[in-house]
Formats: structure tokens, sequence, C-alpha cells
């Protein structure tokens, strides 16, 4: 299998936006051509019955389903607020931009 090219690496990086030094081209070449080589390892390996999977055990869905559930009216959640304008919490301007 051919190794990852300096220019390989130079175009990913452009598409990725990253600016990459000489050195860290010819660095993460090495490491991409390391971890194709291991993905290709891997797939040498699966046997055909065997279904491609992204976890070595069965994971199901832990959450909880959604419920709809009565929810605070604007008066109620604006009860305790030190400043409230038009039905919403008034805090301080940070940005400094105007209204």
């Amino acid at each position: 299998m051919p190794g990852i090219t300096r220019e390989e690496v130079a175009h990913l990086a452009r598409l990725a936006r990253l600016e990459l030094s000489r050195e860290e081209l010819d660095h993460f070449a090495g490491q991409l051509d390391a971890i194709i080589g291991a993905v290709a390892a891997v797939s040498d390996v699966a046997e055909e019955d065997v279904p491609p999977t992204s976890h070595p055990l069965p994971l199901t869905n832990v959450m909880r389903p959604d419920e709809v559930r009565p929810g605070l009216t604007p008066e109620q959640a604006l009860d305790q607020a030190p400043a409230q304008e038009q039905q919403r919490f008034k805090v301080p301007q940070i940005l400094g931009e105007e209204q």
C-alpha cells in the first residue's frame, strides 16, 4: 500500500483550514499512514458474517421517553426576578450594543 504523501496531508490541511509546517506535514503523513494501515489490518480480519459495529457490546437507549408536562407560566417564572421587562428577565447590557 502506498504511503500518505506530504502533498495529501497538505491538501487535507487546506480543506480543514489548518496551517502546518513542513515538519508537521511529515509527522502527520507518517501518523495517517499508520492509522490507515491499522484500519486495513482490521478490515482484512473481519469476516463476511460479522456486521460492522461502532461498539463491541449491544447498546440500548437509556434515556427516558419524552413526556409533555405542564411548565411555568411567564408570571410564575418572573415572580422572583429582580428586574423584568415585557415578560422577560431584564439583565445588564454586556456587549455595549444599542438595543
